[in-house]
């Protein structure tokens, strides 16, 4: 099984780009936790939905994959998580959504990532 764990972020209007830069650039690092499927994390923003309006003012976004929801809870439970939000979100947070579901087993094969020669130490075959 794999659960699916969805945030939206919004930040106060006078959080600088700094700020919100720093809390991204931290928050990724939480895709090397054990508790993350694969080390599958994945945050994104600012929002190129057209128009800008359906968005919501919401500036990013995170998905990350979890084994099921004890591991979810251990994610959301490491001192690494807690720091993130502690310091970089909740004081400085306008709104937050948060969305889990459990992926259906016959869709687990969409979240298998292909590996791509080149990258990720892989060695290119036949000199491609």
């Amino acid at each position: 099984m794999t659960l699916i764990h969805m945030v939206m972020f919004k930040f106060r209007p006078e959080i600088t780009q700094e700020h919100k830069d720093t809390f991204v650039r931290e928050l990724k690092k939480l895709k090397n936790l054990d508790c993350v499927k694969g080390h599958r994390l994945v945050v994104g923003g600012p929002s190129v939905t057209d128009p800008i309006e359906r968005s919501q003012g919401f500036h990013y976004a995170l998905l990350s994959f979890h084994e099921n929801l004890a591991a979810l809870e251990e994610y959301q439970a490491s001192k690494e998580h807690h720091w993130v939000t502690i310091t970089y979100m909740f004081p400085y947070k306008e709104d937050l959504i948060r969305f889990d579901f459990e992926c259906e087993p016959e869709d687990e094969h969409m979240w298998q990532f292909m590996s791509i020669p080149g990258f990720n130490g892989t060695k290119p075959q036949n000199g491609v």
